[in-house]
């Protein structure tokens, strides 16, 4: 079996067929953890996870792009998307409350992002500094709740291990979780494996070079995912049909595809890959 530790079925891509997709991957022996980024989508990730027994969980958390209201735009896969944002400011008690479901495995996923810039450099230096108060205030929960946390990092790492290496110096404290979608370096990831941090890595390793990072981290930390619907792995055009209600959105069910490629860059066979992503997850994340 696999888990795949960051997908998105509470999303709206899967408005109309979530739980066939999510039949399909736990037929295919994949597990999952959707991963909210704000409250709308945390509360429905609780409510997919909510109707099976096994093999599905949730994340909650604010995503720091959730933090300002806009029209963002970036490419992802083959295409370039819009998306509107609406400003949400992150209530603490409210998530905590929603914390409460047994099936809510992670605060997550929530972090740092800069790649998204406001027009001006004071409105750029301000936006930073309300995603670091809000990351602050989730560590916060995450501690206070002992629950694991799945980071989003992009174009910010040096400013999240500065970040969490001065949270540890100051309160000698020691959170757990993961970096979702690594695309940093290996002098960074080496950082973030010091301090006890699981690596995640998804699609995104057959469109950056990533192959140094995957060689060296240790398979004990590595956490395999699809960041669905995003991220296809290209292999998978080739197996798609026309059948298939949508071309070009990735599913849980891929995440088979990244286990491949990690076992190609490792030169290790794949049930290795698949029994050590499998213990870390269910370890990292306390799921049976």
């Amino acid at each position: 079996m696999l888990i795949d530790t960051h997908a998105h079925l509470n999303f709206n891509a899967y408005k109309e067929d979530s739980d066939e997709v999510i039949r399909r991957s736990l037929g295919g022996g994949v597990w999952m953890i959707n991963v909210g980024s704000q409250y709308k989508t945390s509360v429905r990730a609780v409510e997919i996870a909510q109707k099976y027994e096994k093999g599905v969980y949730a994340a909650i958390g604010l995503h720091p792009i959730h933090l300002a209201e806009g029209i963002f735009k970036t490419k992802i896969d083959m295409e370039e998307i819009a998306f509107k944002t609406n400003e949400e400011s992150f209530d603490y008690e409210r998530y905590k409350e929603l914390s409460k479901n047994p099936k809510v495995v992670a605060i997550g996923e929530i972090g740092l992002d800069y790649w998204y810039k406001p027009k001006t450099t004071k409105k750029i230096e301000e936006f930073k500094e309300k995603q670091k108060a809000a990351l602050l205030e989730q560590l916060k929960l995450a501690e206070e709740l002992n629950l694991p946390v799945i980071f989003h990092c992009r174009a910010a790492h040096e400013d999240l291990i500065t970040i969490l290496n001065t949270r540890y110096k100051i309160q000698n404290t020691r959170l757990r979780g993961v970096v979702h979608c690594y695309t940093g370096t290996w002098e960074q990831a080496e950082k973030y494996l010091e301090m006890g941090f699981y690596i995640g890595f998804n699609g995104i390793i057959f469109k950056l070079d990533l192959d140094e990072v995957i060689r060296k981290t240790p398979m004990e930390r590595i956490l395999l995912e699809t960041d669905c619907p995003y991220l296809i792995p290209p292999s998978v055009a080739e197996v798609l049909t026309k059948a298939t209600p949508s071309v070009g959105r990735n599913e849980p069910l891929y995440v088979k595809y990244v286990a491949e490629r990690i076992a190609q860059i490792k030169k290790i066979e794949i049930s290795q890959i698949h029994e050590a992503t499998t213990l870390n997850a269910k370890y990292l994340f306390g799921i049976e």
